[in-house]
C-alpha cells in the first residue's frame, strides 16, 4: 500500500482509517536502543600488609617497642614478633573488616588493630588474660619500615659512661612493695647495639634487645603472653640504676655493678618436702575431668617426674618442649611423667582449654591435670606435701616408692644461652639416674603412660 503524503487528496471518508494505519506502523519500528550505562569500577584490592613493621606498645613506662613481621598474601597471612634471635609465631592471623586481628591462642592474647587507608599504620590494643582472670591491656600502633626498635635517644648524655655494656652484672630489683630479687644481667653490645637478659633465682627475662646510647640503656621484649620494658643510666658510682616494667601493672627499681662472678643460688635448694618420710601423694582431674592419682597402674611402682607448671609461664612454655621430648625417650624405660598445672583463673572449663593447648602446642602425650591456681601460697597449700612453691616451673624427682629425691625450682630458657645449655643437661642427667636405679621392668609389664 502507498499512503499518500498530501492528506488533503484522500477523501474525507477514509481519512480516520488512514490516521489508524499510520499508527499501527509506527509502532510496528523498532525502538531505539537504550543509551549504554555507566558500570562501577571494581574494587582496588586492599593493600598488601606483608613486610617489617616496627610496633610498640604504650607502657607506662613509655614506648615498648618490638619488630613486627608479616608475611604472605591478603587471606593467607603468616605473623610473627622478632626479638633479636627470637621468633614467636602468632597462632592466627586474621582480617576483620578494615583492622587485623593477631592471636596467642595458647596465652589467650591477642593484638586487634585498625589499618591506614593507605595500609601504612596499625592502631588498636594488645589483651591477654592476667592473673585472677582480669584483662591486661596495653594501646598499640606499628608503623610499616622503621627497622630501629629503640628510636634515638633525647636523654641527655651522662658524663664518663662508659662506651660498652657487654659483661655480667650483680642485679636487684625491688618492686613497688620493696621486696627484694637478686639477678645476674649479662649483656652483648655491638655499636649502640644491645642484647641479653636478667637470670633471677625463678626463671630468666627471655630475649632482651635494645641499645645502649650516651649512657643510657633501654631493653624490650615482648612474646604476646608478657610484654618488659628495662630503662637504666649510668649512675655516679658507674653502675646502672632504672626502671623495669611488666605489662600495665608491675612497676620495679633496680641497679646493677659490672661483676664478671655475679651468680645466682642453686636452683636445687629452695624446696623442702614437709611429709615425714619423704613420700608424696595426690589426686588432681585430667582435662577431661578423670582423677589421676600416683597409685594408679600408670605410676605405681615406678619413677616418676612431677613438673608444676603454668601455661601463662614463659620459662613452663621454653622447658615442655624438653619434657615431651624426655618423655618419649624415657617412658620406655620406666619412667612416668605427668604435669601438674596452675592456671590464672580457677574456671574449669577455661582452664582445662588452655591446658589442652599448652599440650597440643608442645607436643605432650603425658597426662596434665588441673591442681590450682597460680597463687604460689595456695599452690603449696593445693599440693600440701612442700614448704613452698618457689618458682614455675618446678620438677619433683620421685623414686620408685614415690619419695622425692630432688626438686629443681625455675628453668633457664634458650635466651640465656650457656645457662641453658647447662640446666638442660643437669635435668637430663637426673632423669637418666631415676632411670638406672629403677626396679626392671618387662616391656610386656610396663605400663603405658
Amino acid at each position: 500500500m502507498v499512503l499518500m503524503s498530501n492528506a488533503n487528496s484522500v477523501p474525507r471518508a477514509l481519512r480516520p482509517a488512514l490516521a489508524a494505519l499510520v499508527f499501527l506502523a509506527a509502532c510496528s519500528q523498532a525502538p531505539e536502543p537504550a543509551a549504554p550505562t555507566a558500570t562501577s569500577p571494581e574494587p582496588e584490592p586492599a593493600p598488601s600488609l606483608a613486610g617489617e613493621w616496627r610496633a610498640v606498645l604504650s607502657s607506662p613506662g613509655g614506648e615498648l617497642p618490638f619488630q613486627l613481621l608479616i608475611e604472605g598474601e591478603p587471606g593467607d597471612y603468616r605473623a610473627a614478633v622478632m626479638n633479636g634471635t627470637e621468633r614467636v609465631p602468632f597462632s592466627t592471623v586474621e582480617r576483620v573488616g578494615d583492622g587485623i586481628m593477631l592471636r596467642y591462642d595458647w596465652y589467650d592474647a591477642e593484638i586487634e588493630a585498625e589499618v591506614s587507608t593507605d595500609a601504612s599504620v596499625l592502631r588498636g590494643r594488645w589483651r591477654k588474660t592476667a592473673a585472677g582472670g582480669v584483662d591486661s591491656e596495653l594501646p598499640f600502633t606499628a608503623t610499616r619500615g622503621i627497622a630501629a626498635r629503640f628510636l634515638p635517644t633525647t636523654e641527655a648524655a651522662v658524663a664518663d659512661a662508659p662506651a660498652d655494656i657487654s659483661g655480667r652484672w650483680a642485679v636487684t630489683f625491688v618492686d613497688d612493695d620493696g621486696k627484694e630479687e637478686p639477678a645476674v644481667g649479662e649483656f652483648v653490645q655491638t655499636d649502640a647495639h644491645v642484647a641479653g637478659t636478667f637470670l633471677t633465682p625463678t626463671g630468666d627475662y627471655r630475649f632482651l634487645e635494645g641499645s645502649f646510647e650516651n649512657g643510657h640503656l633501654r631493653l624490650s621484649t615482648f612474646d604476646g603472653a608478657h610484654a618488659f620494658l628495662f630503662a637504666a643510666a649510668v649512675d655516679a658510682s658507674g653502675g646502672l640504676t632504672g626502671d623495669f616494667w611488666s605489662r600495665d601493672t608491675y612497676h620495679a627499681t633496680w641497679t646493677a655493678q659490672r661483676n664478671e662472678a655475679a651468680a645466682l643460688p642453686d636452683s636445687w635448694d629452695h624446696v623442702a618436702v614437709t611429709t615425714d618420710d619423704g613420700r608424696i601423694a595426690f589426686r588432681f582431674e585430667n582435662v577431661d575431668g578423670a582423677a589421676v592419682s600416683l597409685e594408679d597402674p600408670a605410676f605405681a611402682g615406678r619413677p616418676v617426674v612431677v613438673n608444676l607448671f603454668g601455661t601463662w609461664c614463659p620459662n613452663c612454655n621454653d622447658e615442655a618442649p624438653l619434657m615431651a621430648d624426655w618423655h618419649r625417650e624415657f617412658a620406655p624405660q620406666g619412667l612416668g611423667f605427668v604435669g601438674l598445672a596452675f592456671e590464672y583463673t580457677g574456671d574449669v572449663s577455661r582452664d582445662r582449654d588452655m591446658v589442652r593447648r599448652y599440650a597440643e602446642r608442645h607436643g605432650i602425650d603425658y597426662p596434665l591435670l588441673l591442681a590450682g591456681t597460680s597463687d604460689k601460697v595456695d599452690a603449696a597449700e593445693a599440693l600440701g606435701f612442700v614448704d613452698q612453691v618457689f618458682a614455675y616451673p618446678t620438677t619433683l624427682f620421685l623414686d620408685a616408692s614415690h619419695t622425692v629425691v630432688a626438686i629443681h625450682s625455675g628453668f633457664a630458657g634458650p635466651g640465656t644461652g650457656t645457662h641453658h645449655d647447662e640446666v638442660v643437661a643437669e635435668l637430663r642427667d637426673q632423669l637418666a639416674a631415676m632411670v638406672a636405679t629403677a626396679p626392671d621392668q618387662s616391656a610386656a609389664d610396663r605400663p603405658s603412660d
